[in-house]
């Protein structure tokens, strides 16, 4: 059986401040699809000056009712504008956060590069890493990333 540790050496782990870790997890999954989506709607405008559900739900590898309720989320969340059978338009919230979004996975892209990684793996990789660490975390990355 494994032995489960329970201190390092910076004293002993209390369950409640891995409880605080674990939420904090959970909560950047939460917000993780919120964070793709306004990045992919934001990516889709750049590129055909509208993002469509249909393009949304073939990218995004989901269903159209799959797009339509999670469009609802995020309009009650203040981050996109839509209408029946119309192109959907982010907000000037959801223009923010798909530019802090698009800056972070830019970031831990040139960071995982920098450490060796191909592109296209950096790419994959960043995709996730991107909604977990911390502002602390990204400035280091950043730092270490532009290091020569």
């Amino acid at each position: 059986m494994t032995e489960i540790r329970t201190n390092d050496e910076n004293g002993p782990r209390p369950a409640e401040a891995r409880a605080e870790r674990f939420q904090a997890v959970r909560e950047a999954h939460r917000n993780e699809l919120a964070e793709d989506y306004v990045e992919l709607i934001a990516e889709l405008i750049a590129q055909f000056g509208e993002a469509r559900p249909v393009d949304l739900a073939a990218r995004m590898g989901v269903t159209a009712p799959t797009v339509a309720k999670t469009l609802d989320r995020l309009a009650r969340e203040g981050l996109v504008a839509r209408a029946p059978y119309r192109s959907v338009f982010l907000t000037p919230d959801g223009a923010r956060l798909a530019e802090s979004c698009l800056r972070r996975h830019e970031i831990v892209v040139r960071f995982l590069i920098r450490l060796g990684l191909d592109p296209e793996t950096a790419e994959k990789d960043a995709e996730g890493i991107e909604h977990h660490v911390s502002d602390r975390t990204l400035e280091l990355f950043r730092s270490f990333a532009e290091c020569s």
